[in-house]
C-alpha cells in the first residue's frame, strides 16, 4: 500500500508545495511511499485533448486512474479541495493553457457541427463536480476530531449578534419546484432504462443503455420554468417592498447542468427589461444568461449600444430590489457568475453573520435568501427560526453535529450529470426499462428542466449501516433526515426502517427542517448529534454546522470508507480559495489553514498501519495527534494579516511539534534518537526561521499562472527558509 496525494487548485495547491515535502519526508522513516496525482482543473482539460497536444505537454488521466484505484482494497487516498468548474471558470481555464501554448480547443456553448460536438461532451467531464463521484467510491463520516472541537471552544471565533426584529428569510417555491414533482420507483429486478422525450413530432432518445440493479431506488422530477419565473419576480418584488437584499443561493458547481439553468432564470427575472429591450444585440453577441452578468457586461465590450445598455444596467440597479454583493468593490453582485455563490458555503457564512449580507455600498443589510428548490432550502429557515427564537449561537458551548452521508457509487447525484435535460417543447419525459415497461413518466412544458437519477441498493445499506455504527460508538443522538411527503425519500425511510429492525436499533427519522430544529437544540445544550443524510444534504450539513461551530469547514475530519475496503481522506473545503490566492499574489501571504491536512495524514497513517500491520506508521500516527493537538493549543494557525506567521509557518511548527513528538515517544527506539537532534535544531533555530518566512512577505509575487501554476516559481515562493528546507533534506534522506 502507498499513500496518494492529490494536487488540486488555488491556494490548497499552493500549500501543498510547502507542506508535501515535509509529509514525505516524515513518513520516509515508516517505509510510506507518497505518491502525487494531478487533478486539478488545468489537468483535467490537458487529459481529455492528448490529441492536441505536444508530447510533452500531455499529462495522464489522473482522474480515470484513481477512479479505478479507489475501487480496491488498498486505496488510501488525501484528497485536497479542487475546482468544481462553472462554465466561466473553464472558460478562463482554457484561455490560460492557450496563452502557454496548450492547444485545447474552446468550449462550444452551442456546438454548431459533429466535432464541435465531441470537444463539448469532452469538456462536459471536466464542468462542475467532475471530481468527487469518481473517488467517492464509499459513504461519508465527516466530523470534527476531540482536539479542534476543544479548541475552538476555548478559543470561539467572534460572534455576530442576531437582532430578533431581523426581516431576513429564506424564500423557495410553494409548488412546481424539483420537490413536487418529484416520482420515485424501487427497481425489482436488474434491468436496463432509457430516458425518452415524446412530444406531438415523434419521441427521441435521451439516455439509453441506463443500468438498473434490483432495490435500487429510482427517481425523476422537473422544475417548472414558467412557476420558476414566476416565482423569482415576486421575490424581487417582495425585497423592494421590504426594503431588504435580494440574493440569490444555488448549487451552479455540483449541480452542473441543472443550477446554472436556474441561475439564468434569475438574471432574466431581474434584468427582464434588458433582456427585452436589447433581445437581438445580446442574442448576436452570444450572452448566455446562465454564465451571469459578468459575461454579458464582457461581452457588449464590442457592442455598439454598449453605453444604451450600461446605462439601463445601472438603471435597473437603483430601481429595483437592493441586490447582494460579492464584492462591493468591485461592483460584483450575486449574480456575476454563477460559481461565486455556492449554496452550502454562502448561507452558513450569512447565517453566521447575524443572517445579513452586503449591499453595494458595502453595508450589511437584511436579506432575502432565495433557494427555488424547497427540498434543502427549510434546513436553513429552519436556522432563521432558531436565531430569531433563541438569539446567536454560543460556539463556546455548542456541541457538534457530526454526518454520516450517503454518497457511494455516485448516489443523489442531483442535475449534475447525463440525466439532466431541458424539455425542448411541450411534451413527456418517460424512463421505459428493456421490457418497454414505464417506470416513470413527466409530462412537461417546453423550457422545464428534468432531471432523474439512482441510489444503488448497496450504498443505502452500507451507509445505513455506518450510521448505526458511528451511534453505537460514540452514544450521540443520531438522525435520519428524511421526507416522508418526497418520493425517493419515501422509500428510503422504508429500507431504513427494515435494516434497523433487522440489527434491533432505534434511530430516528424526521424530514430536514424538523431534524435541523432538533439538532439545533441538542448542541444548544452542549450535546452531540449524528445527521445521517442523503448526498446533497451532506454536502450542505458539513458546511452548515462545521461554519456555525467552529466558524469554518475547514478544519473537520473527513473519512471516506471505500465499500471495496480502502479509503480516501478529505481535507476540507476550499471556499475562500480565491481570495487567498488574490492575497498571496499580491502580499506574498497565504492565510490558507492546513489543518484538515494535518487531520487527513494522520487518518491516512492510523489506516496504514492498521491495513498493513506497521508499528513505524502507528509511532507517526500517534505523533501526528500529538503535535496537531499541541499546534492548535500553541495557535499555530495562519493569520490573515500581511508579515505575520503564514501558511508557510504554520508547516515549520507542525514540523517541530511532529519531530518533539517523534524524539519524546518509547515504542521506537530509533525514530527517537533520530529525530531527538532534528527536534532541537528546529526549536533552536525558529526565531531565526520564523524571521526567513515572514521577511518574504509584503511584495507582489508571480506564480506564473492561476489555473495552472509555473513548479518552479511556485515552490520558490512557497518554501522560502533555506534553513528549513535543508532541515526537511535531511530528514528526507533518514
Amino acid at each position: 500500500m502507498k499513500i496518494t496525494y492529490t494536487l488540486t487548485d488555488e491556494s490548497p495547491a499552493l500549500a501543498t508545495y510547502s507542506f508535501l515535502p515535509i509529509a514525505k519526508a516524515f513518513l520516509n522513516h515508516a517505509d510510506i511511499k507518497v505518491e502525487t496525482a494531478d487533478i486539478s482543473l488545468s489537468a483535467r482539460i490537458l487529459a481529455q485533448f492528448p490529441e492536441s497536444l505536444k508530447a510533452d505537454q500531455r499529462v495522464e488521466d489522473a482522474l480515470t486512474q484513481l477512479g479505478e484505484l479507489v475501487k480496491t482494497p488498498n486505496a488510501n487516498l488525501i484528497k485536497t479541495p479542487n475546482i468544481s468548474a462553472s462554465i466561466p471558470q473553464l472558460k478562463n481555464a482554457i484561455k490560460e493553457l492557450q496563452a502557454k501554448g496548450y492547444n485545447v480547443p474552446n468550449f462550444p456553448d452551442e456546438p454548431s457541427n459533429e466535432q464541435e460536438k465531441v470537444v463539448k461532451e469532452k469538456y462536459q467531464k471536466v464542468l462542475g463536480s467532475a471530481v468527487n463521484p469518481v473517488l467517492r467510491q464509499g459513504n461519508s463520516d465527516r466530523r470534527s476530531t476531540n482536539a479542534v472541537k476543544s479548541y475552538a471552544q476555548k478559543n470561539p471565533y467572534r460572534v455576530t449578534p442576531f437582532d430578533k426584529n431581523s426581516k431576513s428569510c429564506v424564500s423557495y417555491m410553494k409548488e412546481g419546484d424539483f420537490f413536487d414533482n418529484e416520482k420515485a420507483v424501487l427497481i425489482e429486478s436488474p434491468t436496463t432504462a432509457k430516458i425518452i422525450f415524446k412530444d406531438s413530432s415523434g419521441q427521441k432518445v435521451l439516455k439509453d443503455g441506463l443500468k438498473l440493479e434490483a432495490n435500487e431506488i429510482l427517481d425523476a422530477t422537473f422544475m417548472d420554468a414558467q412557476k420558476l419565473s414566476e416565482f423569482y419576480t415576486e421575490q424581487i418584488e417582495s425585497c423592494k417592498k421590504q426594503g431588504i437584499l435580494f440574493s440569490l443561493h444555488l448549487k451552479a458547481t455540483m449541480m452542473k447542468v441543472s443550477d446554472p439553468i436556474l441561475f439564468g432564470y434569475a438574471v432574466k427575472a431581474y434584468f427582464k427589461e434588458l433582456f427585452t429591450e436589447f433581445k437581438d444585440e445580446l442574442e448576436s453577441l452570444g450572452v448566455n444568461a446562465n454564465n451571469g452578468v459578468n459575461e454579458l457586461l464582457t461581452k457588449i465590450e464590442s457592442s455598439p449600444k454598449k453605453a444604451e445598455i450600461l446605462a439601463k444596467y445601472n438603471e435597473i440597479l437603483e430601481k429595483s430590489a437592493k441586490i447582494s454583493m460579492v464584492n462591493s468593490d468591485k461592483g460584483i453582485t450575486n449574480l456575476h457568475i454563477p460559481s461565486d455563490v455556492i449554496v452550502d458555503a454562502s448561507m452558513p457564512a450569512m447565517l453566521k453573520n447575524g443572517a445579513r449580507l452586503w449591499d453595494k455600498d458595502g453595508k450589511e443589510c437584511d436579506a432575502n435568501a432565495v433557494i427555488p428548490d424547497k427540498t434543502y432550502a427549510t434546513i436553513y429557515e429552519a436556522v432563521i427560526e432558531d436565531l430569531k427564537a433563541n438569539g446567536e449561537l454560543n460556539p463556546a458551548t455548542l456541541g457538534s453535529v457530526s454526518n454520516v452521508g450517503l454518497m457511494a457509487k455516485k448516489a443523489q447525484e442531483y442535475g449534475s450529470h447525463d440525466k439532466t435535460f431541458v424539455a425542448p417543447n411541450d411534451g413527456e419525459f418517460l424512463i421505459i426499462d428493456s421490457n418497454d415497461k414505464v417506470l416513470l413518466s413527466h409530462k412537461v412544458r417546453k423550457n422545464d428542466i428534468y432531471r432523474a437519477n439512482q441510489a444503488k441498493f448497496d450504498a443505502v445499506q452500507n451507509w445505513i449501516d455506518l450510521g448505526i455504527e458511528r451511534a453505537d460508538l460514540t452514544g450521540d443522538k443520531a438522525i435520519f433526515w428524511l421526507d416522508s411527503k418526497r418520493a425517493s425519500n419515501k422509500i428510503m425511510i422504508d429500507l431504513v426502517k427494515k435494516r434497523l429492525q433487522e440489527r434491533d436499533k432505534d434511530i430516528a427519522i424526521l424530514a430536514p427542517k424538523e431534524a435541523c430544529l432538533e439538532s439545533l437544540r441538542l448542541i444548544r445544550a452542549g450535546k452531540n448529534a449524528i445527521s445521517i443524510t442523503g448526498n446533497v444534504l451532506r454536502d450542505y450539513l458539513t458546511d452548515l454546522f462545521p461554519i456555525l461551530e467552529l466558524g469554518t469547514s475547514a478544519k473537520m475530519l473527513s473519512v471516506v470508507p471505500m465499500l471495496n475496503g480502502g479509503a480516501m481522506f478529505e481535507t476540507g473545503a476550499g471556499g475562500s480559495a480565491p481570495k487567498q490566492v488574490e492575497q498571496l499574489v499580491g502580499e506574498n501571504h497565504l492565510r490558507w489553514d492546513s489543518l484538515g491536512e494535518f487531520l487527513a495524514l494522520q487518518a491516512s497513517l492510523e489506516f496504514y498501519a492498521q491495513k498493513q500491520n506497521s508499528p513505524k506508521a502507528k509511532v507517526l500516527a500517534d505523533a501526528l495527534d500529538s503535535a496537531t493537538s499541541q499546534w492548535l493549543d500553541n495557535n499555530k494557525a495562519p493569520s490573515r494579516k500581511v508579515g505575520e506567521d503564514d501558511n508557510r509557518t504554520s508547516h515549520f511548527y507542525l514540523s517541530l511539534y511532529f519531530a518533539r513528538a517523534l524524539a519524546n515517544q518509547s515504542a521506537d527506539s530509533s525514530i527517537a534518537a533520530f529525530f531527538k537532534p532534528i527536534a532541537d535544531e528546529l526549536e533552536s533555530k525558529q526565531d531565526s526561521i520564523r524571521a526567513e518566512f515572514n521577511s518574504a512577505q509584503g511584495v507582489k509575487v508571480d506564480l506564473g499562472g492561476y489555473y495552472k501554476f509555473d513548479d518552479s516559481k511556485a515552490e520558490a515562493i512557497m518554501r522560502p527558509s533555506k534553513s528549513f528546507n535543508a532541515v526537511i533534506e535531511r530528514i528526507a534522506k533518514k
